[in-house]
This record gives structure tokens, sequence and C-alpha cells, in this order.
């Protein structure tokens, strides 16, 4: 692969980021020179990687001059947590937490009558039918996960709701810089924004929590992300 920017005509970023590219490019070290390249030149001041797999996001930061990486991660998806944070605050990479709500399921708000429409990945990629299926719902199944969301409501605390709840457990974890929730209104941005002001969980609440992802999410999820 040629190094060359001569032909390149960009506008100076601030971020520039590689979307879940395939496995293999993470070991392609020309790709990540070519990044380099384009911040010695003065067209990206910084950039970064999002990721499918815990194995890219260990692979990725080997790189010196990735700054960022955006994984999916909730109370769904909890093994990033496992070897990956320790890993990226040693090297001072920043963890911006993608689907922390996965996929709206962690809102509450769902049921089994919820209906999305045909063009809705929710609908239609649940097993992986279109792209990687931990993108959708993070790869649990449907019923179980709005039977697992039953179990959590009780530890809600009162004046705060499910999402916030979801969000905040994300924010006890140290090594995460943010989490980037959806919303499709106002209201929900700032109910959103409002989980960051929160209190943070007991050391009871997350043990809770810890305790039904091993037991019911864990043998369907955690080895495969």
């Amino acid at each position: 692969m040629e190094r060359s920017l001569k032909n390149l005509n960009l506008e100076t970023l601030n971020l520039l980021q590689l979307h879940c590219p395939p496995t293999e490019v993470y070991y392609m070290p020309d790709t990540f020179g070519i990044l380099d390249d384009l911040v010695q030149a003065g067209k990206v001041q910084y950039y970064g990687v999002s990721v499918e797999k815990v194995e890219e996001t260990l692979k990725a930061i080997e790189y010196p001059g990735v700054q960022s990486v955006q994984i999916i991660f909730n109370i769904f998806r909890q093994r990033p947590a496992d070897l990956f944070f320790a890993e990226a605050m040693r090297r001072k990479v920043g963890i911006l937490a993608r689907l922390p709500l996965s996929s709206g399921m962690l809102s509450g708000k769902m049921t089994r009558q919820t209906g999305f429409s045909a063009d809705d990945h929710r609908a239609f990629n649940r097993q992986g039918a279109a792209f990687d299926r931990g993108e959708t719902f993070s790869g649990f199944d449907y019923n179980s996960g709005l039977n697992i969301v039953e179990e959590l409501r009780p530890l809600v605390r009162p004046g705060e709701s499910m999402a916030q709840f979801a969000l905040r457990w994300i924010l006890m974890f140290p090594a995460v810089t943010c989490a980037i929730p959806g919303a499709k209104r106002p209201a929900q941005a700032e109910e959103n924004i409002a989980a960051a002001s929160l209190a943070g969980l007991s050391a009871e609440t997350m043990d809770q929590i810890r305790a039904i992802y091993a037991e019911k999410v864990r043998p369907q999820v955690h080895h495969y992300w």
C-alpha cells in the first residue's frame, strides 16, 4: 500500500475514526501508518477506531497513534471491562461506550408487543442477517433481554428512569470517557444527559447487576465479542 498524501484534499478534522473495519485491518500496520501521516501533515488532529470485538481493541491500541476506541458496552455487554479497560487506562486511550442502551432495550420501554418498521435493524438483524448481530440488542436474545430488564427494574432508584440507571452504570467505570446514547426527542436527550449528574450506584447494586449478568447474560454473549 503506497503511503502518499499528495492527492488528498481534506479540511483539517479534529477526530477521524475507522468505523468497524474487518478484523484483519488491525493487523495491517500500513493502515495506521497512513493515519499517522495524516496527523503529521496536519489533516487530522487525532484518530481512533470503532470496533466489534475486544480482540480488535487490544490490537488497535498497540498502535501509539490510536487515541480513542468506540466499543459496545452496556449491562448486556460487559466483557470490555475485563481486560481492555485496564489496558486503555494504562495507555491513556479514551473509551466511547456505544449502544449504551442496547438498541433501546435498556430504556425499559419495550415489551413483547413492541413493533419495529421493516427497515429497522431491530426487526431484521437479530440473527445477523445484514451485519454483525452484536449491533442489535447487543447480540442478546430479545425476549431474554425483556426478562432481564424486569429483574433490573427494582434496582432503579425512585425518581430515576431505567435509561438513566443503565447510563449511570456505565459511568461507574473510570476507564469510560463518555457514553453515546441516541435520542429521538429533546426530552430524551435531556434525560440521558441528566444521568451524568446522578449519584453513583451503590456497591450492592453493582454486585447485583454483575450477578445477573454472570448467570443469565454472560453464557449467551460474553465469548462472542
